[in-house]
This record gives structure tokens, C-alpha cells and sequence, in this order.
């Protein structure tokens, strides 16, 4: 596989196709406005910019990087050719479904139809395809350049060849592929969604305040960041769109979203991407001074 399409030029699109550029691979990004696409380059430029900073790329690689990417704002023009196409839209399930419908009408016959989503059925997304057997799951982690896993979720009818292709494909760009089968939420939010949904409970409850739990899974966990910023990071929004496909899933309580979750969503409390959510983001991206909503 040479030639790959990313769908959806957004946080996570942009960083997939920053990945397979970076090793050499011809990459159509695609997004509905040009608008969209020109700021989802500059994302791209300014990642690779903190590479050149870092001394882990040079000016030359940048200059490789953003020559493989070519952009399209016509679905059909950008996956006519291509051998594996990557959706990374909104975590809707509507969206998807219609995205896939034009993937197996527009793409080849042997085009893989991959998706990034973190939650939905890889089987319903594939029965809308006349290609089942090629639909496979790619969760990439955020931020895609950095993080080193790959998600590869199996559908009920994803074949044996399309899923070593994909794990193949995916150690070719310094990832860890991990094969898991489709259930909600795969693995990855299955076990982290309710951990965070707990958080924010925590929270709701009165039981620590936004930097004290955050503080507690931090150092008393050894994780990187604490849940509460981990879901700003995320985007609450998702977060809560993500339980919600588990609580549909399963039917089991356990997934059902915080209250405080569902009203800081409506309220358009998403996090880093809305300026606010547990932290106040208006004057840095960092998660240094706490929502008025939750200060002391």
C-alpha cells in the first residue's frame, strides 16, 4: 500500500496523515471545505516545526513531509486511486455510515475502508458496504504523532489478510498495532471512559475538588495526566458520545454518563477545544487555573 486517503483534515486526520507522509507514503487529505483543509496543514507544519526543535527531523524532512500530502475537497476525486482509505470524521454514527456508502462506490474493488473511530460498531459500519471482508478498524491515538498505539478492531467479518495487512501497515510507521475484536468502546475506552465518567462523578459529589483528583491519579497512578484534563483533552463532548454508544451497547448502568458530564456538554463546556471545561483555557492550553465553575 502507497497511495493512502485520510477523511476529515481535524485533530485526528491531520495527525494520521502527518504519520504516513512523514514515512513516505502519498496521502490525500479530504475535507468538505478548503478552509478546513489549509488549517489542518498548518497543524501539520507546526508539529513538524517542534520535530525540527526537538532535533528528531530536519528542514529537508519537513519539506518531504508536506510534498506527500495532497489535498481534495470532492470525496471521489481523492479516493479514486487510493489503496487504503482512513476515515476520521465525527464520532457520529450517521456521518460515518454515509461517509462508507460513497467510500465503496467511489474506491477500487481491493481498497481497504479503514475508520479511526473510538467507539462505534465496526460491523454496522461495514454492513453498509458491499466490501465487508476489507472494512477494518484503526484507532489511532491522540496526539497521533507521538502516541505509539494502533488499535486494530476486527469486525465480524473483517478477513484474516485485511487485518495482517493493517498490522503490518501500521509497524511500518513506528506504531504498536494491537488486535482487539468489535465490541463497544474496543479496549482502550472501554476500561479509560469509565474511569474518567468516575472522575467527574467525583467530582459532582463534592468528594475532591478538579486539581486534587487530578492530583491523586497522577502521582498516586503514575498517569501522565489526571483524568479530569485527560477528558478536556479529549473533549467532553466525546467523551460523553462515547459512553453513550457503551450505554447503548451494553444496557448495563455503569456506562450511563455523569449528570455534571451531560450538562457541562449542553452547556458547551467541551474543554481545550472551547476554551473551558474542568480548567480555564483563555489564556494557555495547559490545565493551570480551574474553571470558575469548580474553583473554591
Amino acid at each position: 500500500m502507497k497511495n493512502i486517503a485520510i477523511i476529515g483534515s481535524g485533530t485526528m486526520g491531520n495527525g494520521i496523515a502527518h504519520v504516513f507522509a512523514q514515512k513516505g507514503f502519498k496521502v490525500n487529505l479530504i475535507d468538505i471545505s478548503q478552509e478546513a483543509l489549509e488549517k489542518g496543514l498548518a497543524t501539520i507544519s507546526k508539529n513538524l516545526d517542534r520535530m525540527i526543535a526537538k532535533e528528531k527531523i530536519n528542514e529537508m524532512d519537513k519539506a518531504n513531509t508536506l510534498t506527500n500530502i495532497s489535498t481534495f475537497t470532492s470525496l471521489k476525486e481523492g479516493v479514486s486511486d487510493v489503496d487504503l482509505a482512513i476515515e476520521a470524521a465525527t464520532e457520529n454514527v450517521e456521518l460515518k455510515l454515509s461517509i462508507f456508502k460513497e467510500l465503496d462506490t467511489f474506491c477500487k474493488e481491493g481498497t481497504i475502508l479503514a475508520t479511526n473511530t473510538s467507539s462505534i460498531s465496526i460491523t454496522q459500519i461495514a454492513a453498509v458496504t458491499a466490501r465487508p471482508s476489507k472494512v477494518i478498524g484503526m484507532h489511532f491515538m491522540n496526539p497521533v504523532p507521538i502516541m505509539q498505539l494502533v488499535e486494530v478492531i476486527r469486525g465480524y467479518s473483517t478477513s484474516d489478510e485485511t487485518t495482517a495487512r493493517i498490522m503490518e501497515l501500521s509497524a511500518k510507521l513506528d506504531k504498536t498495532p494491537t488486535e482487539v475484536n468489535d465490541y463497544p468502546g474496543f479496549v482502550a475506552n472501554r476500561i479509560l471512559m469509565p474511569m474518567i465518567n468516575e472522575a467527574i462523578e467525583t467530582l459532582h459529589h463534592g468528594v475532591a475538588g478538579v486539581k486534587e483528583i487530578d492530583t491523586v491519579m497522577r502521582l498516586g497512578m503514575a498517569h501522565p495526566m489526571g483524568p479530569l484534563q485527560l477528558a478536556d483533552f479529549i473533549g467532553l463532548d466525546v467523551c460523553l458520545s462515547i459512553l453513550n454508544v457503551m450505554h447503548e451497547g451494553f444496557k448495563n448502568p455503569k456506562y450511563a454518563a455523569s449528570p455534571l458530564l451531560v450538562n457541562m456538554v449542553t452547556a458547551g463546556k467541551l474543554g481545550v477545544k472551547s476554551g473551558e471545561g474542568f480548567y480555564d483555557y483563555s489564556q494557555n492550553k495547559k490545565a493551570e487555573t480551574v474553571s470558575q465553575q469548580f474553583s473554591k
